[in-house]
């Protein structure tokens, strides 16, 4: 099963058309991958359909706001992933 990596960059490459040659950990969302905030949305979206869970708008808004890089994605997905197993 890829990592939680290969499956964010499948998402980006998949639903926002981004080259695969642009993702980086350190490549900021919306400087070098031409998400705007829609996208994020969109992106958000996309998230909880591959992970399977379910943002939380006022827990996890502060997180989501702090999404800059494709490491926060990261991050982020991560930490969502570590909640459904502690449930």
């Amino acid at each position: 099963m890829p990592d939680v990596l290969e499956r964010v960059e499948g998402i980006l490459t998949e639903w926002f058309e981004v080259p695969p040659d642009k993702l980086r950990q350190d490549a900021w969302l919306a400087a070098d991958l031409g998400l705007d905030s829609l996208d994020i949305v969109d992106l958000v979206v996309a998230l909880e359909k591959e992970f399977g869970f379910k943002v939380v708008r006022s827990q996890d808004e502060p997180l989501m706001r702090q999404m800059r890089t494709l490491a926060d994605v990261v991050a982020f997905v991560r930490g969502k992933t570590r909640e459904m197993r502690e449930e």
